[in-house]
């Protein structure tokens, strides 16, 4: 399928170009969902087969990562998944950070403080000079929630490693438009919700294999054992050997429209999906009369945001105002049409 094709799967009401609060989802997700509140509201339906779809979906997450699907774990949302591993720091851990990271990617960290661990915040652009010697962790989102810059991953890797640091990725801004070798990284966790098309309630961690002996599973059910069927009563202990250790129950609901979700994704292709969505975010910006970039998100200051954004509105074209901008986010469901008229109510 290509993305014209595609884009047929959609029902925007407007022109939808706030992908980076949440994506749309395509019919099969929809109906997907539909089935499964069919099957619970008339008691037809196998809660295991709900559950089943976490398999797929996990697979899928895996392949748009480059990395096995033992070396991902399922959870709910990016902040649960970074705590876990924010938990696992030693007491004298020192983390370095962004300092306009989303609070998913920054709260984790931060409320350890009282063992004694410590976080340092600064400039994007200067994180991979703040990494030295004395750096346990860097986390950063490889793309800015805020504004839509993205992090130089291989840079961050490249510091990292020098100075024996372990590198968390929040992909939650990328994941989906934006290639990510997630072999390349300590931890790479997105929710889905965003550019993933799916629906609220279901993320995803990569794990290397090296890291996970140091992550205590603080949230072990029977979902995390080697054998769910065979972990649902009693003692002994027995957690997968696997990154499944970390693994949550999944919502059965928001889980069931994430397989199709990621494989329509998947079928697509993130390179495709990345250069559709950049060239329409750098058509955006050459009709505002700034240099094109390498984000599909935009964010433009403005005297008043607020006001812009209800203008947006009342013409059909939805945005969001976050950090003091107003912020466009263009997805594979966009065309050049939704650009043109975005520059059209923005000028009138």
């Amino acid at each position: 399928m290509d993305l014209a094709s595609a884009r047929a799967l959609f029902e925007p009401a407007g022109t939808y170009l706030d992908t980076a609060s949440y994506g749309l989802p395509p019919r099969m997700v929809v109906e997907a969902l539909r089935d499964a509140l069919d099957g619970w509201l008339h008691g037809r339906a196998s809660w295991a087969t709900w559950q089943d779809t976490a398999i797929a979906a996990r697979t899928s997450f895996a392949r748009l990562g480059g990395v096995h699907p033992d070396d991902v774990a399922l959870g709910a949302n990016l902040s649960a998944l970074a705590g876990l591993v924010a938990a696992s720091l030693p007491d004298d851990a020192r983390v370095v950070a962004p300092e306009v990271e989303f609070t998913s990617n920054l709260f984790p960290w931060l409320v350890q403080a009282g063992r004694g661990v410590e976080v340092r915040t600064v400039p994007l652009e200067r994180l991979a000079d703040a990494i030295d010697a004395g750096t346990t962790l860097v986390a950063v989102s490889a793309v800015q929630s805020a504004d839509g810059r993205v992090a130089d991953l291989a840079a961050l890797r490249e510091a990292a490693d020098n100075h024996g640091a372990q590198l968390f990725v929040d992909a939650t801004q990328a994941y989906g438009w934006l290639p990510i070798d997630a072999s390349a990284l300590d931890y790479c966790a997105a929710g889905t919700y965003k550019w993933l098309l799916a629906p609220k309630g279901t993320a995803f961690m990569t794990v290397k294999p090296e890291r996970l002996e140091a992550l205590r599973p603080h949230a072990a059910g029977w979902y995390a054992g080697e054998d769910v069927w065979n972990s649902a009563y009693g003692p002994p202990l027995r957690l997968a050997g696997s990154a499944h250790r970390l693994d949550v129950s999944p919502a059965w609901f928001p889980m069931v429209g994430t397989s199709p979700a990621l494989e329509l994704i998947e079928a697509l292709g993130v390179d495709a999906i990345n250069r559709h969505d950049v060239a329409l975010a750098n058509r955006f910006l050459r009709g505002l009369g700034q240099p094109e970039g390498d984000s599909a998100i935009v964010s433009m200051a403005l005297p008043d945001p607020e006001g812009a954004a209800e203008r947006l509105e009342r013409a059909g074209v939805r945005m969001a105002v976050r950090g003091g901008s107003l912020r466009a986010a263009f997805h594979l469901y966009n065309t050049e049409a939704d650009v043109d008229a975005a520059l059209n109510a923005l000028a009138g």
